[in-house]
């Protein structure tokens, strides 16, 4: 009897076709996907999920944070996705943001973190780290940066300094069309490196110049489909070479600069006289040697550094990118500027935080670029950390979270003209006029760590270069509004002349 079911079974085997068993597998694993990720009652609306991808056919991969808007409009202000391996929610509209990240912070305070961030960076750092970690990190971070100049007056002359230190850069262009990015990403770093590492560098500096181009490129990188395949189906991808492979290799460069540094810094090291952040960190980890499980330790040390100099250079260098670029489309816009400046500070004074108020033209305009560049349009992901009720809507622990910041930027109901570049969004009866619905820098425990820097910076080094310069087209190039989708949203590169004002 079993003899003859063995062979039933045997023939039977023989008779399928290795593309029916194909097909089969293909299918289980289908229905496996699906009834694994079914969703729970009272789950907010969305687009139908696919299996393994997501939502990722739905958002593209040219402009998601775009594409995600007619899916806003159909299903309201809370749309549910499947954004590579996470369940998400995307939330549209100011009271619905203040909700989750004021009045409900406590759970919405995580970040979700990527396989290739968590590859990267563990559960270290000041910007991806969770619960006591982040507490610690952000805690010391916050004091250190203080203690070394954060909101203080000699900070501010280090920003004019290095303004007049680009002013002279961009001068040796002779008027001739040339790209802005990396001499704006080296005078903005500088900022970020005096405090972290006590110094700035020259931007012939050969070693610095490659540290900024790996950065950028990891930016770049980090938003590449391969990259974003990784996060998917990382059991098949890290056998697979391509730009997430990069990734790593470009990111292990990065630590080996920061390594390098850190150990330059401990040959003259005096703990009784910090003289940066990297100094205060180490007396921190020394403080912290007898307990095993402190968060101070130097491979962190080498995380937070990185966090502080990305974020530090990467949104208010790519900022002004944007501020140059519309300057020179909007030539309008730019004499007003150059109109404003000449009357309050003319061409001597060296632009400063105390005439910000005097010059609410101008202040308007930076704050015009922020709208419109729209660098995170999707804000940096929280997560959600304990099954949470919003609008209604059950929303499960481990959701990834999305605030809506492109909607927010360009509501008609909030901006008189959305989509046109125009300052009077900020303007009322001549005064400089603030906006509840403008949050570039997010709101909440975890709003940018350095808000009160990057206006200071963004003010200093705009102003100071539409002292010096008028920002125009080269004859030979069209300029254009089109962005490199990445970390961050930038503008292609491009070329301009910086012809000198007399």
């Amino acid at each position: 009897m079993l003899g003859a079911m063995g062979s039933l079974v045997a023939a039977f085997w023989r008779e399928i076709h290795p593309r029916t068993l194909l097909l089969g597998a293909i299918v289980f694993l289908l229905l496996a996907s699906y009834f694994r990720r079914r969703l729970p009652k009272n789950y907010p609306p969305g687009p139908l999920r696919l299996p393994f991808i997501g939502s990722f056919l739905y958002l593209g991969i040219k402009h998601p944070h775009l594409a995600l808007q007619k899916y806003v409009k159909k299903y309201g202000n809370i749309v549910a996705m499947e954004i590579g391996i996470w369940p998400s929610v995307i939330v549209t509209g100011l009271p619905l943001i203040k909700e989750a990240l004021v009045h409900q912070d406590r759970n919405f305070v995580d970040r979700p973190t990527s396989l290739v961030r968590e590859r990267i960076f563990k559960k270290n750092g000041l910007i991806m780290s969770n619960g006591q970690i982040w507490k610690e990190q952000r805690r010391f971070a916050l004091t250190t940066l203080r203690n070394f100049g954060l909101g203080k007056k000699s900070l501010e002359e280090r920003i004019q300094e290095e303004a007049y230190h680009l002013v002279l850069a961009i001068e040796e262009e002779n008027g001739q069309p040339f790209d802005p990015h990396f001499k704006l990403n080296n005078a903005v770093s500088n900022i970020i490196c005096s405090i972290t590492f006590g110094e700035r560098f020259e931007y012939k500096d050969d070693q610095f110049q490659e540290m900024l181009r790996l950065l950028d490129e990891v930016i770049r990188l980090e938003m590449s489909v391969c990259t974003l395949l990784y996060i998917i189906f990382p059991w098949i991808m890290k056998f697979i070479p391509g730009p997430h492979q990069e990734v790593f290799i470009k990111w292990e460069k990065l630590k080996l600069f920061i390594s390098r540094v850190i150990e330059n810094h401990k040959r003259n090291w005096n703990p009784a006289e910090p003289r940066d952040f990297i100094d205060a960190y180490l007396n921190e980890i020394q403080k912290h040697k007898s307990n095993a499980t402190s968060s101070f330790h130097e491979e962190n040390l080498i995380f937070c550094a990185l966090d502080l100099i990305f974020a530090g250079t990467e949104t208010t260098s790519t900022t002004l990118r944007w501020g140059l670029l519309y300057m020179a489309l909007n030539p309008e816009i730019q004499e007003k500027v150059h109109a404003e400046i000449d009357r309050v500070i003319g061409h001597s004074e060296q632009p400063s935080i105390a005439v910000r108020e005097l010059m609410p033209y101008t202040n308007a305009v930076v704050h015009e670029v922020q709208r419109m560049g729209n660098i995170i349009p999707l804000n940096v992901a929280r997560e959600v950390t304990v099954d949470t009720t919003l609008a209604g809507y059950h929303l499960p622990k481990g959701t990834m979270f999305l605030t809506n910041l492109t909607a927010l930027h360009r509501d008609p109901a909030e901006w008189a003209t959305p989509d046109t570049f125009n300052p009077e969004h900020f303007l009322e009866n001549g005064q400089f006029k603030k906006k509840e619905s403008f949050l570039p820098f997010s709101i909440g425990k975890r709003a940018c760590l350095g808000e009160q820097l990057a206006k200071s910076e963004l003010f200093i080094f705009f102003t100071s270069l539409l002292q010096k310069f008028t920002f125009k087209p080269p004859d030979n190039e069209k300029l254009s509004l089109e962005f490199r989708l990445g970390v961050t949203n930038a503008p292609v590169s491009y070329h301009l002349c910086a012809v000198a004002r007399a």
